[in-house]
């Protein structure tokens, strides 16, 4: 039976109505995530707040000693100012007017109501449109002062002011039930592979329009301690473990095409690349060590060569006997050359057409834990657990070119169970570090424009990394979340 126009006006009234309140089931959704986020901005403004205290007591024991001299008693106010701008950065929001609940505060804007947005691509995947940051400052934005005890020529010391920068959109990943171990982009950026420590590895896409048939989960059955896609395809995913298993899974067929083991004597597989060029990769596996942190738990070190069409090693890289374990390694862009970051602080290099080692350096006092190399190839940087980033040179080995300490983000308690890791954008100009508090440091390579990530995690940054050609990064927490994030 026909409807009759009567009817017509009042089931486009119940539709619209139903599409009304879809909108606000999202906007809902959105809005506790963002209630979780601006809880983590509080707690960790609360933790300032007593470092203030504590900062305070101090200085004015200290001013009581050295009355008796007035240049002593400058100097101690210059260093007492610049301790308080490092320990206690200014707010750059406040919530007046009203008794608020800490579980429902939301994190942004307090007047303007901002608009978000779904994401089709997954159904653990939420994305918001956050609200471009302007002069005067959000919740979404937050100010530090970096105290960096090395100038370009890795001597002075400088203050270094963490600005805000401007985010075109952030989304979080919620698939993941244990903390990141780590987090990858493909090598065309669509898809994204993020690893848990309960041994599970999940492929996923943030953007809506790329299609979602790659999406996965991979149970490994241990935790997994290195990712690395395929250089020439989104095709294969490299996968190491901490029990000495390395599996290969092709995302096309949804399925591990090659599941290999290292020796039981070198059980950890703490890094692992592959080629940009040749169809092989190297493995970074150590034996067990005898300390309860993450670096005195990894023993001596083994690298290994392996083809990807035999699946077979090909060969063992030589590091002398005994060497110190090797916690991360990164290819030249044309493969022929190797370097490799070890926990005694040196430095290894390596041709790969005759696989051998040819030259290293003692780059850091204590174990580096992150190396990478420079966009134009001309230098190298590393990542030391005492959070010291130096920049050396190639063609004048031993030169410090830049360096920035963020010793300030690596806490001690999140390095006993992680490796601090940092990733180049795609420029070579934005260095991004792990963190053991909720938001991650941005360093503008050889510039001083740094900044934060922008809406914060609830607990530790465990892992990072950037996309191969677009100013968007990963954050993996220990809140089990991974967070894309894309820049202006």
């Amino acid at each position: 039976m026909p409807l009759t126009k009567p009817r017509i006006p009042a089931l486009m009234k119940i539709s619209s109505e139903k599409t009304t309140v879809n909108h606000l089931k999202k906007d809902i959704k959105q809005l506790k995530l963002k209630l979780s986020k601006l809880q983590a901005l509080l707690e960790e403004k609360d933790g300032q707040l007593c470092q203030l205290r504590s900062c305070s007591s101090v200085t004015d024991a200290s001013t009581e000693r050295t009355m008796s001299s007035s240049s002593v008693v400058h100097e101690e106010n210059r260093l007492i100012s610049k301790d308080t701008q490092e320990t206690c950065p200014p707010d750059t929001f406040q919530i007046r007017g009203a008794e608020v609940d800490p579980d429902w505060v939301v994190a942004g804007h307090m007047g303007n109501r901002p608009e978000f947005n779904i994401s089709k691509s997954d159904p653990n995947l939420s994305s918001q449109s956050t609200p471009r940051v302007r002069d005067g400052g959000t919740a979404d934005s937050i100010q530090l002062y970096e105290d960096d005890p090395y100038n370009e020529n890795g001597r002075e010391s400088h203050l270094e002011d963490f600005t805000e920068f401007k985010v075109d959109f952030q989304e979080t990943f919620l698939g993941h039930t244990s903390p990141i171990s780590r987090c990858r982009f493909s090598a065309s950026g669509n898809n994204i592979a993020s690893a848990s420590e309960d041994g599970t590895v999940r492929i996923w896409t943030y953007d809506s329009s790329t299609p979602a048939s790659r999406n996965a989960t991979i149970y490994c059955g241990a935790k997994i301690m290195s990712l690395d896609w395929e250089c020439k395809s989104d095709r294969l995913l490299l996968i190491g473990t901490a029990n000495g298993g390395i599996k290969a899974w092709n995302v096309d067929a949804k399925r591990v095409v090659c599941d290999l083991s290292t020796s039981e004597e070198f059980p950890s597989i703490l890094d692992i690349k592959c080629s940009p060029v040749e169809p092989i990769f190297v493995t970074a596996a150590a034996s067990k060590g005898h300390g309860s942190s993450y670096v005195d738990s990894m023993g001596f070190a083994s690298l290994t060569v392996w083809n990807m069409k035999t699946w077979k090693a090909m060969t063992v890289l030589p590091l002398g006997k005994d060497p110190p374990a090797i916690t991360s390694l990164s290819f030249n862009h044309n493969g022929k050359v190797l370097v490799a970051a070890a926990t005694d602080g040196m430095i290894h290099m390596f041709d790969m057409s005759a696989y051998l080692q040819i030259t290293g350096w003692p780059a850091h006092d204590s174990a580096i834990s992150s190396i990478l190399f420079g966009p134009d190839e001309t230098s190298i940087f590393s990542l030391g657990v005492d959070g010291k980033v130096f920049e050396w040179s190639l063609q004048n080995q031993g030169q410090i070119l830049w360096s920035r300490n963020c010793t300030r983000f690596c806490d001690p308690e999140s390095s006993k169970s992680c490796r601090h890791e940092m990733a180049l954008d795609a420029t070579g100009r934005r260095l991004l570090v792990t963190s053991g508090s909720v938001r991650a440091p941005i360093y503008q390579v050889r510039g001083h424009v740094n900044g934060l990530s922008p809406l914060p995690h609830s607990a530790a940054i465990t892992t990072v990394d950037w996309h191969p050609t677009l100013p968007i990064f990963l954050t993996g927490s220990a809140d089990n979340s991974v967070l894309v994030t894309s820049m202006s």
